[in-house]
C-alpha cells in the first residue's frame, strides 16, 4: 500500500456543551416595576405593575391573593383613599363599602407562571397634606401556605399647584382676597403667588381642587380654577430675583434717575453684573469721564440697535 493511499484523518469538532437548564423556581417571587413609594396630588391615579413567578415543580397550584390596607390620617375625618386590585382579566379587589375586603381570591396556576397584576391607588380629593395609606399584597399556595411573598405599596398625599383664572388686572387684588379667606382656618392653602409679567392667573399651591374651588367662590374677578396641575418647573423662573442689570445692554441709552446726576441722560459703556452695577457716560458733560452708577438708578429709553 502506497502512502498515498492513506486517508487523511478527520479533525474532530469540540463538542459542544447543551445549555444549562433554566433554574428551576421553588418559591413565590414578586417583582414590582418601578418605585413602590409615590407622592400623590389630590385626586390623583397612581398604577403599579407587579408580577408573581409561581414554583416550577411539575405540579399545578391554587394561588390565593388577599390585599390588606393601612391608612394613616394627619386629621380627624381625613377622607379614605380608593384601592383596586387587578389582573388580566379584571378586577380582582377594591376597597369599596360594598366589597367583602377581608375576601380572599384564589386562581389555579400552572408550574413556572408567571401571573400580573396592576394595583391602582386613588387620593381622595379632599385628601389632608402627609395622609398616606399603605397597601400590603400577600400572595400564597393553598396547597402549601409557607410558601408565600408579599408586596408592599406606599402612597402620601402632597399638595398641588394650582392656577385661578383671574380678569386681567385685578390679579393682586383677587391673590389678596384668597390670603385673606385662607387665613382665619386651615383650608390647605400653602402660597400664593402673583407674577408681576402674567396677565389674568395667580398660583396657588394647595392640596386640592375642591377645597380651593369652595375657597374662591364668591371673590370677585375670580374666573375659575384651570383643569389640572402646574409644574414647579413652570413658574421657579418667577421665584428666581433678577439682576437688578437684566436687560441693559452695553450701548442703550438711559436716563438717570436718582443720584447727583438725576436727569441726565447717558450710553451705557460697562455692566457689572456681579456688582450690579453699570458705567455710563453722560451726554452733556463736558469732559466724557466714565460714571460708575447702580442698574437701579437708571431708566432705558432707548435699546442698542
Amino acid at each position: 500500500m502506497s502512502l498515498f493511499d492513506i486517508e487523511p484523518k478527520k479533525k474532530e469538532e469540540p463538542k459542544k456543551e447543551a445549555p444549562p437548564p433554566p433554574p428551576t423556581v421553588k418559591a413565590l417571587q414578586f417583582t414590582v416595576q418601578g418605585e413602590t413609594k409615590k407622592m400623590m396630588a389630590s385626586g390623583d391615579s397612581a398604577e403599579f405593575e407587579m408580577s408573581l413567578k409561581v414554583p416550577d415543580d411539575g405540579a399545578p397550584h391554587v394561588l390565593a391573593i388577599k390585599v390588606d390596607t393601612v391608612f394613616a390620617a394627619t386629621e380627624e375625618g381625613s377622607p379614605e383613599w380608593f384601592v383596586k386590585l387587578y389582573d388580566a382579566i379584571g378586577l380582582v379587589w377594591e376597597n369599596s363599602p360594598s366589597a367583602d375586603q377581608s375576601t380572599e381570591h384564589t386562581f389555579e396556576v400552572m408550574p413556572g407562571q408567571e401571573k400580573s397584576f396592576t394595583l391602582k391607588i386613588t387620593s381622595p380629593t379632599g385628601a389632608r397634606y402627609g395622609d398616606k395609606i399603605t397597601v400590603l399584597v400577600n400572595a400564597s399556595l393553598k396547597d402549601n401556605p409557607s410558601m408565600n411573598d408579599v408586596v408592599t405599596i406606599h402612597a402620601t398625599a402632597r399638595q398641588s399647584m394650582l392656577a385661578v383664572k383671574t380678569s386681567i388686572g385685578h390679579e393682586k387684588t383677587v391673590a389678596d382676597a384668597i390670603a385673606s379667606r385662607a387665613k382665619p382656618k386651615p383650608v390647605g392653602v400653602f402660597a400664593i403667588l402673583s407674577p408681576a409679567t402674567i396677565r389674568g392667573y395667580v398660583f396657588v399651591e394647595a392640596m386640592n381642587t375642591d377645597g380651593l374651588r369652595d375657597l374662591v367662590k364668591g371673590v370677585r374677578r375670580t374666573r375659575g380654577i384651570v383643569k389640572g396641575e402646574t409644574t414647579f418647573t413652570e413658574i421657579e423662573h418667577f421665584l428666581t430675583p433678577k439682576p437688578i442689570v437684566s436687560g441693559i445692554v452695553e450701548g442703550d441709552i438711559v436716563e438717570l434717575i436718582a443720584g447727583p446726576f438725576k436727569g441726565e441722560k447717558a450710553r451705557v459703556q460697562q455692566i457689572d453684573e456681579a456688582k450690579e452695577e453699570i458705567t455710563v457716560e453722560l451726554f452733556e458733560a463736558m469732559v466724557p469721564i466714565p460714571v460708575t452708577i447702580r442698574g437701579d438708578h437708571v431708566r432705558v429709553l432707548e435699546k442698542e440697535r
